[in-house]
């Protein structure tokens, strides 16, 4: 089982907007705080987004390292639901033009990104 994931953000108000709505739709508590980072938890399993004055640079998912979160919402109806009031939390839909199975046929899911270009794929189960 998955521990825990650091994520470096550039801008820690933001990653709260976008990546603790998504968390916290889908259940994720917060777990730790302090001045520059968060932490929310979904069972054993943490995710954090801290603002490290180490970060060098912006996160790039096309480069190595972490390409993308792939996160279980729920129903395909959650999915939507998550889908459609995205973007008024700060989320863009990727392959719209595949959407909901830019994943394959098989596969109904959305992918998200964020301004400072994470991105999330949430999963129908």
């Amino acid at each position: 089982m998955l521990h825990h994931v650091e994520l470096w953000v550039p801008d820690l108000s933001r990653a709260e907007a976008t990546l603790g709505w998504v968390f916290t739709e889908l259940g994720w508590t917060e777990h730790q705080r302090w001045s520059d980072g968060v932490s929310w938890k979904l069972h054993e399993t943490y995710v954090v987004a801290e603002r490290s004055p180490a970060m060098t640079g912006p996160h790039d998912r096309m480069r190595a390292g972490l390409n993308h979160l792939a996160l279980h919402a729920g129903t395909k109806e959650n999915v939507d639901r998550l889908t459609r009031e995205s973007e008024a939390h700060g989320w863009k839909l990727m392959f719209a033009d595949r959407h909901p199975h830019a994943g394959g046929p098989d596969h109904y899911a959305a992918f998200l990104e964020n301004e400072d270009g994470f991105e999330i794929e949430l999963v129908a189960g």
